[in-house]
């Protein structure tokens, strides 16, 4: 799996098979009880493919699978992928992100106001960096964070890509 953008934090593909999505969603179900090695679980004509509790860590990944039916030809399908942490550290990862921005911009105002009344504004400026430096600190951590899940990230795709070679599923572009 390539990834044409390094700056991606949720890597995304798409690609078609000449299959239908229900047999593919079933095919999915069907294999993810015959292992232990990754949770399946589906819910409409969405795959979610985990790692087990007892192998996660806090930047294990999981990947999204998206499996829609062509309607313009029969026996063929859409599969849309999207590799991201657990949604709850992907929530509180952007809460995170959420409140470093308010508190910039507050900081901003403030020494904004203060610049403009003339008092001193060192404190207020100092925040405002410093907001900058935590956003940095937080991209950083989460490209750390991507990295320290690309090993997991690669045996979710293998799952994938092994299942549908399993059921002699040819992709198209």
């Amino acid at each position: 799996m390539i990834v044409s953008n390094d700056i991606v934090l949720r890597p995304r593909f798409k690609f078609n098979v000449n299959h239908d999505n229900e047999s593919l969603l079933s095919l999915f179900e069907s294999e993810g009880k015959k292992q232990s090695d990754f949770i399946v679980t589906r819910v409409d004509d969405h795959v979610f493919i985990k790692i087990p509790k007892d192998k996660q860590h806090f930047w294990s990944p999981q990947l999204h699978l998206e499996i829609n039916e062509d309607y313009e030809k029969n026996d063929r399908s859409t599969i849309y992928g999207l590799f991201g942490p657990n949604p709850t550290v992907w929530t509180m990862f952007m809460f995170f992100h959420f409140i470093v921005a308010a508190l910039f911009i507050g900081f901003a105002i403030w020494a904004y106001v203060n610049w403009s009344l003339e008092s001193s504004y060192a404190i207020q400026l100092f925040l405002t960096i410093l907001m900058i430096v935590i956003w940095f600190a937080l991209y950083f951590s989460g490209r750390l964070g991507k990295k320290a899940g690309m090993g997991q990230m690669h045996e979710l795709h293998h799952f994938m890509r092994d299942t549908l070679r399993n059921k002699d599923i040819s992709a198209m572009s």
